[in-house]
């Protein structure tokens, strides 16, 4: 609900505080008072396009400060939330529009873009009127409004179920078809590669062991002369032989030498175990230098593959088993390429049919609620003096989408027999506020925490019609908040709080005001309504008629 509106030097206002009310909420007053410019504020708060200058003359900027009481479960709180804005029972809009033209916005106070106060707005404030293009004129959004006065959300979030699961199969399908085509450019390298590492085979660290062992067969004829030359001179016919005899001989005589060989008996004994162990390794070293030269040549070829292969795929050796897996992997999605298609057409095609069968429930749906919005809309224009009008809801084919596969808009005929058409291009404009009130009327309980304003839309209209247009605006205002400018005072009779919007000339400087009005100043003001300028007492007669309903 709107609260509060605080404005500040904006066209022809120099600075006014309106606290409004619950319920039916009428601004009266002359011609060219300032009424508009009230609702032009209020939209500059609210993120709407409109005038482009508004700043009062003299004035370095102009300022516009909205309040609104937010309920549980009131829809801005989600917007509020999406956007990171301090979020409560309050909400305080605030707009300041300098001089130059430059316009920033503060939403509790946190500053904030002009598209956040529109997103907020759309679900603060309705405006409705003989220009209302962001409301019920707009085509765009009567298929919203039929699903709201329909109330089927089940058959809504089962389309809009079945469109996520058409939507991921087809996606699915597309990546796989994708993918299947780039790989079928490359199935004969694919195959050829794969057959040409399973043949390889090559084994992490292979590489390493090959080359090791390579440069050892290399260098190993060299090795082994000098290795043998030195198990010649460490064997039998050499160190260890004159080792062994020299220990054979002290060994001999040790028992008559009074003790004086143990010592070098005994070092002498390490020695030999020592040389023993040598002449043994060298044994072995000797034997491992013992190879076929066709080894070398098998051994390099082995090497000198698996390197090649390295540098043809660009990776290193080691990884050549991973990628031959790889490869296989992809050669193995193509073989079963087909088949995985297959599966996915006929999951693609069960997605389509679901979602035919929740699109087609829905229209159902929708079509049965048209017949019942365009019988209610037709016994709220009876009332309107339009009961040979004929309001009409179409529902034609429409791209398929999230919300089903139907365009629903609102069109109007003016008489028996006459085209029907939009709303906006077949209604007069009297009959064009008729029928939005109408309209509303039908849609209004499917709406909550929504402020309406209602600009002139009794315009064209007096007597009976415009008693029936106020209590009808009266009806909506019952638990919400309704807020109506009118020049008519049957409709401004029927409101529980009043203000007019006076314009004051004081010298050169021109300023425009709204006050509220006592129960005695609201019947002058509906007598004024009635008569004119000059106030007679049949005139206030007539007010306090109206006002005693």
């Amino acid at each position: 609900m709107l609260r509060s509106v605080e404005i500040r030097d904006m066209l022809i206002i120099d600075r006014l505080e309106l606290d409004f009310q619950p319920g039916l909420n009428v601004l009266t007053g002359e011609t060219g008072a300032g009424k508009s410019i009230l609702l032009d504020s209020l939209g500059f708060v609210l993120g709407w396009r409109g005038r482009a200058e508004l700043v009062r003359s003299g004035a370095d900027q102009g300022e516009v400060v909205a309040v609104f009481d937010l309920p549980d479960g009131h829809a801005a709180h989600d917007v509020l939330t999406e956007a990171g804005l301090p979020d409560g029972e309050e909400l305080i809009l605030r707009r300041v529009n300098s001089r130059d033209g430059r316009k920033t916005a503060w939403v509790n106070d946190r500053r904030c873009s002009g598209e956040v106060l529109r997103a907020l707005s759309d679900t603060l404030i309705e405006l409705h009127g003989q220009h209302d293009d962001r409301g019920l004129l707009d085509p765009k959004g009567h298929r919203a409004l039929l699903d709201a006065f329909g109330a089927y959300p089940v058959l809504q979030s089962d389309v809009r179920d079945a469109w996520r699961a058409m939507s991921a199969a087809r996606k699915a399908l597309s990546k796989a078809e994708t993918a299947l085509a780039e790989v079928r450019k490359e199935e004969d390298f694919l195959r050829h590669a794969v057959d040409e590492l399973d043949k390889l085979a090559p084994e992490p660290g292979e590489e390493t062991q090959l080359d090791t062992h390579r440069r050892m067969m290399q260098g190993a004829e060299r090795i082994r002369d000098d290795v043998a030359k030195a198990l010649n001179a460490l064997g039998n016919d050499g160190a260890e032989g004159s080792m062994g005899d020299a220990l054979r001989w002290l060994e001999g005589v040790s028992d008559r030498a009074e003790g004086m060989l143990d010592t070098p008996i005994d070092a002498l004994g390490r020695a030999f175990a020592e040389l023993s162990d040598a002449v043994a390794g060298v044994e072995t070293a000797l034997d491992r230098l013992q190879f076929n030269p066709h080894e070398l040549e098998e051994t390099e070829e082995r090497l000198f593959a698996i390197r090649a292969a390295a540098r043809k795929h660009g990776v290193l050796a080691d990884d050549l088993g991973a990628l031959a897996d790889d490869l296989r992997a992809r050669l193995h999605a193509l073989d079963q390429g087909d088949a995985d298609l297959e599966r996915l057409r006929a999951e693609l095609r069960a997605a389509d049919s679901a979602y035919a069968e929740a699109a087609a429930r829905l229209t159902a749906a929708r079509q049965e609620a048209a017949v019942r919005l365009d019988r209610a809309v037709a016994a709220e224009l009876a009332p309107l003096k339009m009961e040979r009008a004929v309001f009409l809801t179409q529902i034609t084919l429409a791209d398929a989408g999230p919300d089903g596969v139907d365009q629903v808009a609102f069109t109007v005929a003016t008489n028996p027999g006459a085209p029907s058409g939009p709303l906006a291009k077949i209604a007069s404009g009297g009959e064009l506020s008729r029928f939005l009130l109408a309209l509303k009327v039908c849609l209004s309980q499917q709406q909550d925490g929504v402020t309406m304003i209602f600009d002139e839309i009794d315009r064209g209209v007096g007597g009976a019609t415009a008693d029936a247009v106020g209590r009808r605006l009266a009806a909506l205002a019952q638990g919400g908040q309704v807020l109506v400018v009118t020049h008519s005072p049957q409709v401004a009779a029927l409101g529980a709080h009043h203000w007019r919007v006076e314009k004051r000339v004081d010298g050169d400087i021109t300023t425009s005001t709204v006050v509220p009005l006592s129960p005695e100043e609201r019947v002058d003001e509906i007598a004024r309504m009635v008569s004119g300028d000059s106030i007679t007492d049949e005139a206030r007669g007539a007010a306090k008629a109206l006002l005693a309903g």
